[in-house]
């Protein structure tokens, strides 16, 4: 089971964000913070990565470079959530589930009146 944050915004659906590790944070870092949304980190997280790659040797930069990965794999959905709250959305929710459809179900289940966000 996994832990999802939801995150509301008037005449919105519901945004539902994973909490925990993530592995497309390690690996591709500012892309994936750009394909989130999250425009201030991932210009900052690019930022640090020129910093580290012009300012340190090669065997040092690989290891600097390495601890910015981890760090954006630890911190990365929290980075999204940071950004999400700039937009407006408030966090409103913690629901458990094994994956994210389940997730909103029971999201829906505890808040109805939710539900009438997704008719067009």
């Amino acid at each position: 089971m996994r832990i999802w944050t939801a995150h509301l915004r008037p005449d919105r659906p519901p945004l539902l964000v994973r909490e925990g590790f993530s592995l497309g944070a390690f690996l591709f870092g500012p892309l994936w913070l750009a394909f989130h949304r999250a425009w201030i980190p991932a210009v900052l997280a690019l930022l640090a990565s020129g910093v580290i790659v012009r300012m340190s040797a090669p065997p040092a930069s690989t290891v600097l470079l390495l601890g910015e990965m981890a760090l954006l794999g630890l911190s990365g959905r929290d980075l999204v959530r940071w950004a999400l709250a700039r937009r407006g959305y408030v966090l409103a929710h913690a629901v458990v589930a094994r994956d994210a459809d389940s997730a909103l179900v029971r999201l829906l289940d505890q808040r109805a009146e939710l539900a009438g966000r997704y008719v067009s």
